[in-house]
């Protein structure tokens, strides 16, 4: 195997993980300003994801230049195709991640009202993406390791199943106030939608694990 291939292959692989690093930085900063009442914060957050769509483009030419000077072989050209499915996914989930923060930062005004009392409680769902984030870098630097990567990716199905328990009890609670606050229902319901739309950040997540399952062990993508 040519020395340049296989730098080309990991610098592939380099790059998507420090996009996937920034968007992990994007949602940390996020959660550490929410759990303050920090607006300035919150708007801070998002700077580590303003370049992501230019830097997926160029991880997809660079992994078409390979295609082109070199012919992978049967895994390392799985793994460089998983990455093409990758960077999509990324995209999404910096449009999520912006998204989120662009209108949870509506609710910030007042830190004593009902709405930031209710983001406070959906945090554990940030926390839980935060975990998945972490869990997806793990499995980048144990790629070798299959039962590492499956172990990984288990954990990762974990992290995703808690959000729909803490979602079902928010969206039961916002119901509740929505009903008895008829001049506020949609504000609560925007508000719902938000937390809603959050978590397809660890929904995509999963998504990712699934193509580096491919990746290494093969199966379906």
């Amino acid at each position: 195997m040519l020395p340049e291939y296989i730098e080309a292959r990991h610098r592939v692989r380099n790059e998507v993980i420090e996009v996937i690093s920034d968007l992990s930085l994007a949602n940390r900063l996020a959660l550490e300003a929410l759990e303050s009442g920090d607006q300035d914060g919150l708007k801070k957050a998002k700077k580590p994801i303003k370049d992501i769509l230019k830097r997926t483009e160029e991880i997809d030419n660079h992994i078409v230049l390979i295609f082109a000077k070199y012919t992978p072989e049967a895994r390392d050209l799985r793994e460089l195709i998983a990455y093409l499915k990758v960077t999509s996914v990324v995209n999404r989930i910096m449009v999520n991640t912006d998204n989120y923060i662009k209108n949870i930062q509506i609710f910030l005004n007042d830190s004593e009202s009902e709405f930031y009392t209710i983001i406070k409680e959906s945090l554990s769902i940030n926390r839980f993406t935060l975990n998945a984030f972490n869990f997806i870098l793990e499995m980048f630097q144990a790629f070798e390791d299959n039962d590492k990567l499956e172990t990984l990716a288990g954990k990762i199905e974990v992290e995703y199943s808690k959000t729909d328990d803490v979602y079902s009890l928010i969206e039961k609670e916002i119901i509740q106030k929505a009903v008895s606050s008829h001049c506020v229902a949609e504000e609560y319901f925007n508000l719902l939608k938000y937390i809603r739309k959050n978590i397809k950040v660890i929904e995509r997540l999963d998504d990712i694990s699934s193509k580096l399952i491919f990746a290494r062990i093969g199966g379906k993508l």
